[in-house]
């Protein structure tokens, strides 16, 4: 039998192919740009016999059909491997999780650690003529649920890209239970609006510790794709991508002649990644792009590969920081907004590479919503409850739009001193303050 054939032996509608769940399940559903639309539809269909079927994905655009069904808890659980949006506003609901990682380990949690799944389902890239389909702009982790998986479920969709790559980026006729087809959009990341005059700021101190050559790893949000578009105008040359999330900034720089990758010593002239998310333009560029290097996580955001590129600079975000150099990038107090994410990998890759910096940056204040307040992202402490996404003992550069200071190397209070350096004027005085009750600050400081 060719592959053709085989492909139609397996053919079948979503309402048939979802038969296969049943109640007390551990079903998958991919990752971000892959989660299914169709098969979600038609198991969301069949709530009323299901119960206790839990549900792991992550990153999701929008609302899975089967989280809105009556009574959701009693029949749908999801268990987010990292929260967007759409899932933020799904805990308030009682039936959605977070599941805490180092995103680089999640291929072994699936291979060592979580419950065996009897069901996976996700989108793919048309099947070429060799028999494969891509797992599109989310090689990340998918090969290793696949591994798991007692049935798998692909939904062929004519609008996902074509995703080439090194290794664990696709998935054979052969290993598929059943296909079903369905047309409709891939999903995008909103842009978020243009960079704020902050962000703009804060670009141009991170853009001028960057030499040519570099690699470079963005994680989302408005200040590292301002980073990619000053990047995108500035003289920098030569530079390489090796990422765990490929967004828009990248595929500006690359239209500007920015990435060669010439300098990289593995992975030579490719943009390494282990998921994208962005706009039609960035899933454009990646369909059939031999530049572009889809892998999975468990490479990209290996502390190991990572050390072995020279220069590697890693640029995130962070929710708030405190005196002692915690960051936290996940929660406002209790309340859950993102993930840990790769966050740590690359801080820790990125230092460990020579010549290599990680960079936290963040505005220096907020509005606070509820009081109409202007507050403080640099606190004394963390608030109760936050989460410590890097450790102080981790933290390399944070870069505020006052300037942007090294914690390597320093005491508690140099440390304190720097950071509070970086902070808003306003609050300046009452962090020196809290740091003298907390012992970290020598009368000695300039005030």
């Amino acid at each position: 039998m060719n592959y053709r054939e085989q492909y139609q032996s397996k053919l079948t509608t979503p309402e048939e192919a979802v038969k296969v769940v049943q109640s007390g399940d551990w079903i998958d559903y991919g990752w971000c740009a892959i989660t299914p639309e169709a098969l979600d539809q038609a198991l969301a269909a069949r709530y009323q016999e299901l119960y206790d079927v839990k549900v792991r994905g992550g990153v999701l655009f929008h609302k899975p059909a089967i989280m809105s069904v009556p009574d959701v808890a009693e029949h749908f659980t999801w268990n987010s491997w990292h929260m967007s949006g759409v899932e933020r506003k799904m805990i308030a609901e009682g039936a959605t999780f977070y599941a805490p990682m180092r995103y680089s380990e999640l291929p072994r949690f699936y291979r060592e650690n979580v419950a065996p799944i009897h069901v996976a389902m996700f989108q793919v890239s048309p099947m070429d003529s060799q028999g494969y389909f891509t797992f599109g702009p989310s090689a990340s982790h998918l090969q290793a649920v696949c591994e798991r998986s007692e049935i798998i479920i692909v939904e062929v969709n004519p609008n996902i890209p074509r995703c080439l790559g090194g290794m664990e980026n696709s998935i054979h006729v052969d290993q598929v239970s059943m296909i079903v087809e369905q047309e409709s959009p891939i999903g995008q990341l909103p842009a978020g609006g243009p960079a704020t005059p902050v962000d703009e700021v804060v670009a141009r101190l991170i853009v001028e510790e960057i030499p040519n050559g570099a690699c470079l790893q963005l994680g989302i949000g408005g200040m590292p794709n301002a980073v990619g578009s000053l990047i995108a105008q500035s003289d920098l040359k030569d530079l390489g991508v090796h990422t765990e999330m490929y967004v828009d900034g990248f595929v500006d720089m690359a239209m500007a002649g920015k990435l060669t990758g010439a300098k990289k010593p593995i992975d030579r002239f490719r943009q390494a990644y282990a998921f994208a998310a962005g706009s039609q333009k960035l899933y454009d560029y990646l369909n059939d792009n031999p530049a572009c290097m889809a892998a999975p996580v468990s490479y990209t955001n290996d502390v190991r590969v990572v050390a072995q590129l020279d220069n590697f600079m890693s640029i995130n975000n962070a929710v708030d920081v405190d005196l002692f150099g915690q960051v936290n990038a996940e929660s406002a107090g209790t309340k859950h907004i993102s993930g840990a994410g790769g966050q740590l990998d690359f801080v820790m890759g990125a230092y460990l590479s020579k010549g290599g910096k990680s960079f936290i940056c963040c505005s220096s204040t907020f509005m606070n919503k509820k009081t109409g307040q202007l507050e403080s992202r640099i606190k004394p402490t963390l608030d109760n409850g936050s989460i410590v996404t890097d450790t102080r003992a981790n933290t390399h550069f944070l870069v505020t739009e006052y300037g942007k200071v090294n914690l390597k190397g320093t005491s508690t209070w140099e440390r304190a001193e720097k950071i509070i350096s970086i902070a808003h004027p306003d609050f300046r005085d009452q962090l020196i303050s809290d740091a003298a009750k907390m012992g970290i600050w020598r009368r000695s400081n300039k005030r």
